[in-house]
């Protein structure tokens, strides 16, 4: 039976896992890709077709119930929430993300991470140019915006984000509670676009399943030399 030779150094636990700086594994690509990408994309395919026949029923529904909440003493947390689900906390976020993982020389996760999370933002550019959809016009809005509303930018930005830090963390402790903590904060983020007037429901879940498809579809894209995944 051959023996190792106690001489050989062995491979650390960062080339064990696929390199220095790799996202850490996150199993078999086939289930990955069914569920984090092709049912996404299918969701939003779906969407996008009952925006171009105009606002779907639950659209109306959904925009009706948060106007009751207009001129509440809720109105300054939702546009908080908003500000913070774009310029006052996904942003910088991002930015500082991406930056700490390469001082840490983790070089593949920071670009995983960067990649994920500036394509996201080009990627939202490119949709709402695409299909053009006015924003709502269902009652005066509390935070107006000029741009095209399909898919939301705030609900795809906060979702890429929450999906790059739940993927970092997949192997660690923190998984489930970040998972937790991060899916109440991206729902408040699109809860708080549709009080504002600025978006349709449609617009938001269009923008999160677009999300997740990018996001996971990067990840599996670094898998090549990262072992299994």
């Amino acid at each position: 039976m051959p023996t190792e030779d106690p001489g050989t150094p062995r491979p650390s636990a960062a080339a064990r896992g696929g390199g220095q700086g790799a996202p850490p594994r996150i199993g078999p690509a086939l289930p990955w890709l069914v569920a984090g990408v092709l049912l996404p994309l299918a969701a939003f395919a779906v969407l996008a077709a009952m925006v171009a026949a105009g606002p779907p029923g639950f659209d109306l529904s959904l925009a009706g119930i948060a106007q009751r909440g207009l001129g509440g003493p809720m109105d300054p947390v939702w546009l908080l929430l908003s500000r913070f689900g774009h310029e006052w906390g996904v942003v910088p976020v991002d930015i500082a993300l991406v930056a700490l993982l390469l001082l840490r020389r983790r070089w593949r996760a920071g670009l995983f991470a960067a990649v994920a999370l500036g394509g996201s933002g080009l990627l939202n550019m490119a949709a709402k140019q695409l299909f053009a959809r006015p924003r709502p016009d269902l009652w005066m809005p509390l935070a107006p915006e000029h741009t095209f509303s399909f898919p939301s930018g705030h609900a795809m930005g906060s979702m890429t984000l929450a999906w790059v830090l739940v993927l970092l963390a997949w192997r660690t402790p923190l998984r489930r509670p970040l998972a937790v903590g991060l899916a109440v904060f991206v729902a408040g983020v699109g809860w708080s676009r549709v009080h504002l007037g600025v978006h349709y429901p449609s617009d938001v879940l269009a923008g999160w399943a677009l999300a997740t498809a990018w996001t996971v579809a990067c990840r599996l894209a670094f898998r090549r030399g990262n072992g299994a995944g």
